[in-house]
């Protein structure tokens, strides 16, 4: 019964979307010349898919989150809006909505599958979250619907000059960690990591396949040093937990080079692979050369680092504390970072040089 929310959102939601006139699709494909926009991912670049399926227990659909920009909990983890947000704006398209939200139906801008929770593996909180696979499955059905609407080589182009950029694993290497996970207990951190990528290689293939060309792909960042983990291991020493961010480094160096092998097997492939490590550790470490007065202290939270999971205290624990200007922070909650993080980051992703996203920023794969 505990997954039971997952498909039926899903049937609703084709049933849904067999309703929009084709002559309305058509239209707007005709009259606006834009590159689609396709995100997948976990809480990092969910919008509020996560509001709209009852197994979760990772939600942001109460305050204060979205307390800044929106004014209002939307369902992103963060204060305001997220990366995706941002670029969207940057390629003058209008914010993408949760592909899960009743009548999100400009599908020819792309759309946003990411939720909150989601690992590259299927196991990764599973029941609970629409993992990679699941997320791949929707852009199936949407090429489906699309193909019917537009025809063929309408939705053919579409697909082939869209953007495709995904957020993942960074769940796959933390659950471990914070569940009772018995995962490593049959596999050690190497063929798990190979697992990892090796998943997230047979869904952009399978993007791939389907006419994508253009990935933009989010290395892991420094996730030893995510408040919430330091606030669980070693909450009195403020130090890292090495292990983690080791596999964060590990995994990053592997996955830039499947890319790199990929790019030269497939025909057309391009890549941007965004160097979210280097990044996240810098403000963290560094937090006022970027405009921040707080590097390692959540905005929202209690306990250690004001980093337990109670921002909002809609949780197990009802109390938390939070701070007065979230702008002065790297982190809003223990995991997820500020708006101002976000927009930084993404202004780096879409016009940042080669040493920090290479061997495409976004700009250019959106040009």
């Amino acid at each position: 019964m505990a997954s039971s929310g997952i498909p039926i959102i899903h049937a609703l939601l084709c049933c849904a979307c067999l309703l929009i006139p084709a002559t309305g699709l058509s239209q707007r494909h005709h009259s606006h010349k834009h590159v689609a926009f396709f995100v997948f991912g976990d809480s990092l670049f969910d919008v509020g898919n996560n509001k709209y399926i009852n197994t979760t227990d990772q939600r942001a659909n109460f305050w204060p989150y979205g307390e800044t920009f929106f004014g209002f909990p939307t369902g992103r983890f963060s204060d305001g809006r997220l990366i995706p947000d941002f670029i969207a704006e940057y390629a003058k398209l209008p914010f993408l909505p949760p592909y899960l939200q009743p009548g999100s139906n400009q599908l020819t801008h792309g759309a946003n599958f990411a939720f909150a929770g989601a690992g590259a593996l299927d196991e990764t909180h599973q029941g609970k979250v629409i993992n990679l696979n699941t997320q791949l499955t929707y852009l199936k059905n949407m090429e489906k619907l699309l193909r019917q609407k537009l025809g063929d080589e309408d939705a053919k182009k579409m697909l082939f000059d869209a953007v495709y950029l995904i957020s993942i694993g960074s769940n796959d290497y933390l659950s471990p960690y914070f569940t009772n996970s018995r995962v490593l207990q049959s596999h050690s951190w190497k063929p798990y990591r190979h697992m990892v990528i090796g998943n997230l290689t047979v869904v952009i293939k399978e993007i791939y396949k389907i006419g994508g060309r253009k990935f933009g792909i989010l290395s892991l960042g420094p996730l030893g040093c995510v408040p919430a983990l330091k606030a669980i291991k070693k909450p009195g020493t403020g130090e890292c937990i090495e292990e983690a961010s080791e596999q964060a480094k590990l995994h990053n160096e592997a996955m830039s080079k499947v890319l790199h092998k990929l790019q030269n097997k497939l025909e057309g492939f391009k890549y941007s692979m965004f160097d979210v490590y280097t990044t996240f550790e810098e403000r963290m470490d560094n937090p006022l050369k970027y405009g921040f007065k707080e590097g390692k202290i959540a905005c929202c939270g209690s306990g250690p680092y004001r980093a337990l999971v109670s921002c909002g205290g809609e949780g197990t624990k009802k109390e938390y504390e939070l701070c007065s200007n979230s702008r002065e922070y790297v982190f809003f909650d223990g995991v997820h970072p500020t708006e101002k993080v976000n927009q930084q980051l993404a202004k780096l992703m879409w016009s940042g040089t080669h040493n920090i996203i290479r061997p495409y920023n976004l700009k250019e794969l959106f040009s």
